[in-house]
């Protein structure tokens, strides 16, 4: 290193701190002098051998491209290269170093991330485009052109690795006179994840170094091997190569011919670098730089290998703006001229003369409740009756329709963020009776009669061939009887109008109501008996040019209304809603059905919700519908007359508090419980003043914000009212006190107030308090502080006021009221929308006593507090809590949450706080001086929001991550949170 240092000052002038760095062949430092940073190199290469590199970037230097690119620093002789005479080393280079970081510590790697590198690669080979130089065209193992010496290497894999690679090499070999052909230049050729730098805030990619390897060779070579590397560790490594390839298209666009060969080419990238691993193992086991990539690839050629050519290049067309199918306008104008009645296809539809769509989208009321659509019975005759409102209609639909039914496991996959479903709808869907004929449409051969097995649930299955001029295409038709395979065994011919099939029963098709599920497939994609009914969204522009609508082919037509998208939603919320009301996560999301702690968008993908407490029982419990449903169809009054049923909901609300609080006011929201419980406590008392808590939130009524410091003392806020006295945030880990007595000392600060009341000859009405502060942060104050507080209000002279509208029923897991966590029983207790589970019920539970003084002959009455329907939907509530156990699960849950966090903040320091219980959790980002990091837990969020999980933050700093789900949420939920939290936790803008 000493020696190194000396040459540097010898022959630059430059001396400083040596890094080493890694290398495949060369040593290689990072120099840094204090003011400025250099990379060195020192080669056993002669000059010569570095002047195709060195006259590259000074090339580059002068085109100016938009990133950044090593710079050539001269040595004191005003040379490029310092030629040297040591042992082993002949030359010594220093460049400019490029900061930031690279593309392999980054995480994670986005999606504009990868578009951004093809568009940097596509402007580096738009500077290198006239560069030329003799030597060029090098025997080079990296050139991607020269790939096939693989073939006598293979014996260094393994048998298994060799059945992985072959077909790859077969089809480059199948493919290498065209691909000679493509346009070629000068290229970097080793854009890998080790030579693209980054920006370390905004994740941008900056710039590329390393040119050691640049060759002339196909241009496709260079968006072959950035996607390589890009897609590497990626679930789905073909829409990571599709944003590169997009990226690079948008700055140098690529033929159609250059495009077909680019699915080969990146596994041949992945191929010889596994085969280099191998190679230098051999050599130079210890050598790390040589194997860091061997790992990451052999993973990539799996998943590659399950990608169909096919499908990849028809998905890199559609992104660079061509038809996906090469044939697509062909194959259409032939299904036109071929057009096939649906009368004469099922003839026993008789005198239909059009088609009627039933609505099976996420926001179908058809569909009804998740209960509803799994109960194949109801869909059935909801199909029949549909029928009988439209005799003169096939009943018919849904290719392209986003349905909630495929969201099961079935229709998961992994995606390069969170959790996709396939819940896009690729054929056409036509309902009649079991063993309804159907007739071919058009002349063709049965190429597959096949039973699917059980985790395929809809039955028997025919694919037919069709050819008409020399275009091949397919017919698929689903949920057929077993007689169909019968009717039509692989191989027999059929003739347009012959009997083909026909549907099955619901038990021979999975349950489904009787009818036939019709694609018309352009690609089989390598399938031989089955093919997909459904794919992602992200997909649906590409895969209906493989699945063309039925609709080209059949009369008369229908087509199911498209899913509406976000932005008209978004113009007219800005437009005509409230102007203070916000979005939720920060980016919209159209939200159309609930499913217990899950919530769908419009295209059927699921989110996990951790943060909604109102669906206390989950999503659209079947049973708090049903309740629901049943009473509206009945009766729903106000409560000036007598019904059981706000009887029997106050029964079995009184059962779960303590028998001093007795007396039930119903109402609409907590906001509404809120205001009551004041309106009850100034009547009790006779005094106006109220105590409540630094960052508590009460409601949005004008009483309520009164004493709601997160309002008041936020933005847009007035500060606390006269008759507002605000206690400090009891909060033991970043609060005025920590540690032995805290509590005592922050009750004090009640005392003192009170005693100020009393010295202004001022009647303190009330104390109001959240057990569990949720806007403060999900601060739970320490014990005793609710005795001593409870106790000096009520001496003098006020009431105590428990808001537990976020924290009761039974989500503290521990009991059914947070306040019964601190053994103290409140004079009132209010309850908000969670005990409807969202339906706007809410309730005002007190003494026998407060409720006699309140009663002073003002009547109260509140049209639709506690009316048939919100009392019945809060009885079923009551019932699910109970028979489900759902207190006990948040209990178990709770703590199975807390301790995975506790062993998150053992990894990230940043997670300084866990707090809370049962499902009402939290936990806090600082550094370690406990400043608070918003802007860590506002990233947090949105990553977490990017993978399919609803978080939200909290507290006066906005620096805590809340948890509060369903109390439905369970350990399989909390797996995956946990899992989505550990990932993010470790990505590079949650470091310090």
């Amino acid at each position: 290193m000493e020696n190194i240092k000396k040459l540097l000052w010898q022959h630059y002038q430059l001396k400083g701190e040596l890094i080493a760095l890694v290398g495949d062949c060369d040593l290689n430092f990072l120099l840094d002098t204090g003011n400025k940073k250099y990379t060195v190199k020192l080669s056993a290469e002669n000059a010569e051998g570095l002047n195709f590199e060195q006259s590259m970037l000074g090339h580059m230097a002068e085109q100016k491209p938009p990133m950044q690119t090593p710079q050539l620093i001269k040595n004191t002789s005003q040379q490029a290269i310092t030629s040297l005479d040591t042992p082993g080393h002949k030359t010594l280079r220093v460049l400019t170093w490029l900061s930031g970081d690279l593309w392999a510590s980054y995480s994670p790697k986005s999606s504009s991330m990868r578009y951004q590198l093809g568009e940097k690669a596509a402007q580096l080979d738009l500077a290198l485009k006239d560069f030329k130089y003799t030597s060029a065209d090098k025997v080079f193992d990296w050139d991607l052109a020269q790939a096939l010496w693989v073939e006598t290497e293979l014996a260094l894999l393994t048998e298994d690795e060799q059945q992985l690679v072959m077909p790859f090499v077969d089809r480059f070999k199948v493919h290498l006179g065209a691909y000679q052909e493509l346009r070629s230049q000068v290229i970097h050729n080793d854009i890998n994840d080790h030579n693209i730098v980054v920006n370390q805030q905004s994740g941008e990619v900056t710039g590329f170094i390393d040119f050691g390897d640049a060759v002339k060779s196909q241009l496709i070579n260079e968006v072959a091997i950035a996607s390589a590397y890009a897609a590497s560790d990626c679930a789905q490594p073909l829409e990571a190569v599709t944003e590169v390839v997009t990226g690079f298209h948008s700055v140098l666009p690529l033929t159609e011919t250059e495009l077909a060969h680019l699915y080969h080419l990146i596994a041949m990238r992945a191929v010889v670098s596994v085969v280099k691993s191998k190679q230098a193992r051999t050599v130079q086991p210890d050598n790390a730089y040589k194997n860091v990539s061997e790992a990451g690839f052999w993973l990539f050629l799996k998943r590659w290998s399950n990608v169909h050519p096919d499908w990849a290049e028809a998905t890199f067309r559609h992104a660079c703006g061509f038809d996906a199918n090469v044939n697509y306008s062909v194959l259409v104008k032939t299904l036109n001229d071929s057009r096939f009645n649906l009368n004469d296809m099922m003839p026993s539809q008789i005198n239909k003369s059009r088609c009627h769509h039933p609505d099976m989208s996420v926001g179908s009321v058809f569909l009804g409740n998740s209960a509803d659509y799994s109960n194949f019975d109801l869909i059935d005759f909801k199909i029949n009756q549909l029928q009988k409102c439209h005799p003169d209609a096939h009943i018919a639909g849904g290719y392209g329709e986003c349905r909630p039914f495929y969201t099961s496991d079935a229709f998961k996959l992994q995606g390069n963020q969170g959790y996709e479903y396939r819940t896009c709808h690729l054929g056409l869907d036509v309902w009649s009776s079991a063993h309804a004929p159907v007739h071919a449409p058009l002349d063709g051969e049965v190429i597959s009669a096949h039973i699917n097995p059980g985790d395929k649930d809809y039955g028997p299955t025919l694919i037919v061939k069709h050819e008409i001029n020399g275009l091949a295409f397919y017919t698929l038709y689903g949920h057929l009887s077993h007689e169909s395979l019968g009717i039509s065994p692989v191989g027999k011919k059929v003739k347009r109008g012959d009997l083909l099939c026909t549907l099955g029963l619901p038990h021979e098709n999975g349950g489904w109501s009787p009818h036939l599920h019709f694609q018309i497939i352009s690609n089989l994609l390598g399938n031989t008996h089955d093919f997909a009914g459904a794919c992602r969204p992200k997909d649906w522009p590409i895969m209906k040019q493989i699945c063309l609508d039925p609709m080209h082919l059949l009369t008369p037509e229908t087509k199911a209304p498209e899913a509406q998208g976000n932005e008209n939603l978004f113009a007219y919320r800005q437009k005509h809603l409230g102007y203070s009301l916000s979005l939720a996560h920060g980016y919209p999301i159209q939200m159309l059905r609930g499913d217990g702690v899950y919530m769908l968008d419009q295209w059927g993908q699921k989110y996990l919700d951790t943060c909604n407490n109102v669906a206390h029982v989950g999503h659209e419990h079947p049973a708090v519908v049903q309740a629901g449903q049943e009473q509206m169809a009945l009766l729903n009054t106000n409560s000036r007359y007598l019904h059981p049923e706000i009887v029997a909901f106050t029964q079995a609300l009184l059962k779960t508090l303590p028998d001093e609080l007795s007396v039930v006011h119903c109402v609409n929201s907590g906001s509404e419980a809120n205001e009551l419980a004041m309106r009850m406590a100034k009547a009790y008392s006779g005094g106006k003043d109220v105590i409540a808590l630094e960052s508590g939130y009460h409601g949005n009524a004008n009483a309520c914000i009164d004493i709601s410091s997160y309002k008041f003392d936020g933005t847009g806020g007035a500060g606390a009212p006269e008759q507002t006295h605000i206690l400090p945030l009891p909060d033991t880990f970043r609060g005025l006190y920590q540690g032995e007595n805290a509590a005592q000392k922050y009750a004090q600060h009640a005392d003192d107030v009170l005693d100020a009341l009393s010295k202004d000859n001022k009647q303190v009405a009330a104390f109001i308090s959240e057990i569990i502060v949720s806007c403060g942060g999900q601060i739970e104050p320490p014990v005793g502080y609710f005795k001593q507080v409870y106790q000096s209000v009520r001496v003098a002279g006020g009431l105590c006021i428990a808001d537990e509208v976020q924290t009761g029923c039974g989500r503290v897991g521990s009991h059914f009221w947070a306040f019964q966590r601190h053994d103290v029983v409140p004079d009132i207790v209010t309850i908000g929308k969670p005990i409807g589970n969202g339906h706007p019920l809410a309730v005002v539970v007190c003494t026998s006593e407060v409720a006699k003084r309140f009663a002073n002959g003002m009547e109260y009455f509140n049209t639709f507090g506690g009316n048939p329907v919100s009392a019945r939907i809060g009885r079923a509530v009551l019932e699910i809590i109970d028979k489900e156990q759902l207190q006990q699960q948040a209990a178990e849950v709770g703590q199975y949450l807390i301790d995975g966090l506790n062993i998150l903040k053992q990894k990230h320091p940043i997670i300084a706080d866990v707090r809370g219980v049962g499902l009402f959790l939290g936990f806090e980002l600082c550094n370690d001086d406990k400043k608070p990091l918003p802007e860590h837990a506002s990233y947090l969020a949105n990553r977490m929001r990017e993978q399919g999980i609803l978080i939200s933050t909290d507290g006066p700093d906005h620096n805590v991550i809340k948890i509060k789900p369903p109390i439905t949420f369970d350990r399989q939920h909390a797996d995956e949170l946990l899992g989505r939290l550990a990932a993010v936790m470790n990505e590079t803008l949650m470091s310090l």
